[in-house]
């Protein structure tokens, strides 16, 4: 897995939008008395009060690659391993391992999610939530924009988390392997203020790429967020009293081996 800049205050400027779907699939998380369950790319660890929460028997743990966005749970009394997402391999087997936001940025899902389910003890559960943004402005305009413009040279090849699968694709890859399995997408409707704040939001994610290739040029990096944002604007307008609307369409796959 690739390792960006990650930016714990960046990201955290929109902390409760970036955390309502994961209380949504924690709430759906099936009742019983989990042992070990572990936050796969937990980043700072928004979501593990809540998971220590919802089973306060468990032995609950944070994994993520960024040094930077684990520093944000020192102190909060959480077990943290720095680790590759994609080729972590636990020394107990989960009960569960609970993923938001984060698998998106891995490939070959047809491999990755069945590895998963392997790591997972007897009777464990895979829940997950990923972005399902490709086709909205927020993302399909990054490389546009990246491909025109004196930036264009230093973002060739330059890319963000490539697309997932539709639910029917993780219906194919994961029925076969599990007796219990849960789909579904919802389109959350986020509320946002201040200026530029679609280019805020995507700068705490989607655009660390393009950010991180023109991070020793800034006069390149300021001008290529002007035109990102020149060409969100017509998409993202702001309403009557201000704010701007972001829709953010998001899946959820919840697997019972």
């Amino acid at each position: 897995m690739a390792t960006h800049s990650w930016n714990p205050t960046q990201y955290l400027q929109f902390e409760d939008e970036r955390l309502r779907p994961a209380l949504d699939l924690i709430a759906r998380l099936p009742a019983g008395e989990p042992r070990l369950v572990v936050d796969l790319g937990c980043g700072a660890g928004n979501a593990l009060p809540a998971l220590a929460a919802r089973f306060p028997g468990a032995r609950v743990v944070g994994v993520d690659s960024s040094a930077a966005m684990l520093s944000k749970v020192a102190g909060k009394g959480f077990e943290t391993i720095q680790a590759d997402i994609g080729t972590w391999q636990p020394e107990t087997p989960p009960d569960v391992i609970f993923s938001n936001a984060a698998l998106h940025w891995l490939g070959d899902h047809e491999r990755l999610f069945p590895r998963l389910l392997s790591l997972l003890a007897p009777g464990g559960v895979l829940a997950v939530q990923m972005p399902a943004m490709h086709a909205a402005p927020l993302r399909a305009l990054q490389p546009v924009v990246a491909a025109k413009g004196p930036w264009a040279a230093k973002l060739a090849g330059i890319g963000s988390a490539r697309a997932i699968l539709e639910p029917a694709g993780y219906y194919d890859v994961l029925r076969p392997l599990v007796p219990g399995l849960e789909l579904w997408v919802t389109e959350y409707i986020h509320v946002l203020r201040g200026e530029r704040p679609v280019v805020e939001w995507a700068k705490g994610t989607s655009l660390l790429p393009f950010l991180d290739a023109l991070a020793d040029t800034p006069e390149l990096r300021d001008a290529f967020l002007d035109a990102y944002a020149e060409a969100l604007a017509p998409h993202y307008p702001r309403q009557s009293d201000g704010a701007v609307l972001l829709p953010f369409r998001r899946q959820f796959i919840l697997a019972r081996t």
